[in-house]
């Protein structure tokens, strides 16, 4: 008979994951092993290889679970302060998902991609519903523009924030959101 799953499994696995997102954002995918991911978390391979049978199945159980992360906390969202917030309060904690969003996606064989890329999508047509209740009277090109204008802002707060220094990521959310409605405004 198979044995079942451990209490802590999906627990154990979210460390390991959030451990693999780490290395591979510091040492890019393409360069990393499934032996430097055990040896940086210090585990085994097979431990590794008990949850994920490839590089590119973890590859994409990353990018998975962050993309639902991202979809579950902007499901509530009311509006533009919200959909920024949910998304920078997401962010906080993933910087290395995010890198690797921007450098690994691609590496990922198309059928894999696409399910993540529906996700990337449906968290751009929620962003384009806030930006458009906004500014409904934006034609399709001037919301694509605006909404993508969003992203802008927001994605690359990886790179210069830093925790405890300057704005909190919830005071960023309501600076940009302002900064976004008066350029709509001004629009």
């Amino acid at each position: 008979m198979a044995r079942g799953l451990a209490r802590d499994h999906d627990e154990k696995r979210g460390v390991l994951r959030k451990g693999a997102a780490r290395y591979f954002a510091a040492h890019g995918f393409d360069r990393a092993s499934m032996t430097g991911v055990a040896r940086s978390l210090g585990v085994s391979k097979a431990l590794i290889y008990h949850y994920w049978p490839s590089k590119e199945d973890l590859l994409f159980d990353i990018f998975d679970a962050h993309f639902a992360e991202l979809l579950d906390a902007t499901a509530a969202a009311a509006d533009l302060t919200g959909m920024i917030g949910a998304i920078l309060v997401t962010y906080e904690d993933a910087d290395p998902e995010h890198k690797l969003q921007l450098d690994a996606l691609k590496l990922l064989p198309p059928d894999r991609q696409e399910p993540l890329m529906a996700a990337q999508r449906a968290l751009v047509a929620r962003m384009s519903e806030a930006v458009a209740s906004e500014a409904p009277h934006l034609g399709a090109d001037a919301l694509r523009a605006a909404t993508m204008t969003v992203f802008g802002i927001v994605n690359w707060v990886y790179m210069w924030h830093r925790p405890g220094k300057g704005m909190s990521r919830t005071d960023y959310a309501r600076f940009a959101a302002d900064f976004v409605r008066g350029g709509l405004r001004a629009l």
